[in-house]
């Protein structure tokens, strides 16, 4: 399997298939490359370059007890792309992704490397609830999610794949089980406490200052009826913070939009980098 080591010796697993111009995607938590899969073939059948790692604790990267915060995650795709050699990429992140995809653009995006990149569901701003942030995400809900994780993770994974991550729990809502085992297994093969210490990462880092650094294209998406990250918490203050935002809300799409409505995102991804 194709890996890089990193500075504190964590083996980083990736995916790079293809040539033309890069597109970096970055999966949620807790996830792995593999949530990628209709993206990346997609893409690569339009002529590009794709390239996916596997978060650092999580899929088959090194299950680290230790830097699993967002500083850390930006700087193992700083060093994947200089090994890489990567110059004018696209950096598309899903949920926590898109958190890492905004602190690694605004920190080491500078000198060509990157062209543009694409938010989709994603937690910035910063998802808890707070005085500066009174529309977020109470600190209770974390709180329940690092519980549940340490009780029984394999049942956890399973409620959250099963339910809200894809609207599975919605009315009349078309249930595909493969999809549901499949988000099971990535999970379930990264390592448990780096997943506990990514709620924190991904629920409390505040990305204002990184959001308002940026000065690519940024594509914002989000569905209206995501029960993970809600988003009138998240793309529409992100947008307004990024210097050169398109935002596109779609009604009635779930969290795992990417995965149950490849067909929209993958259009409206493409006509925004190749604009």
């Amino acid at each position: 399997m194709p890996t890089i080591t990193v500075q504190d010796g964590t083996q980083i697993f990736y995916k790079d298939w293809g040539t033309g111009q890069p597109i970096v995607f970055h999966h949620g938590w807790p996830l792995s490359a593999d949530d990628w899969d209709n993206q990346m073939m997609f893409f690569l059948g339009k002529g590009f370059r794709v390239i996916a790692h596997d978060r650092r604790g999580h899929g088959r990267s090194t299950q680290t007890d230790t830097g699993n915060e967002m500083d850390t995650y930006a700087a193992d795709v700083a060093a994947l792309a200089k090994h890489l050699d990567l110059k004018g990429a696209v950096h598309v992140g899903h949920s926590t992704g898109g958190g890492e995809v905004t602190r690694y653009v605004a920190q080491y995006g500078g000198g060509g490397r990157v062209a543009k990149a694409a938010i989709i569901s994603a937690v910035p701003p910063v998802m808890v609830k707070s005085d500066k942030n009174p529309g977020g995400t109470p600190i209770e809900a974390f709180d329940g999610l690092r519980r549940d994780l340490a009780a029984n993770r394999a049942q956890f994974y399973r409620d959250i794949a099963s339910g809200p991550f894809y609207g599975f729990n919605r009315p009349g809502a078309k249930v595909f089980e493969g999809t549901i085992g499949n988000w099971w297994r990535q999970g379930m093969i990264g390592g448990a406490k780096a997943h506990y210490d990514c709620i924190k990462a991904f629920s409390e880092t505040d990305f204002t200052e990184d959001l308002k650094k940026i000065e690519v294209p940024v594509l914002v998406l989000h569905g209206d009826d995501d029960q993970i990250v809600p988003y009138a918490d998240a793309a529409p203050l992100s947008a307004k913070l990024l210097k050169n935002a398109t935002l596109k809300i779609y009604p009635g799409f779930p969290h795992g939009m990417c995965t149950v409505q490849p067909d929209t995102i993958n259009r409206d991804l493409l006509a925004f980098i190749k604009a």
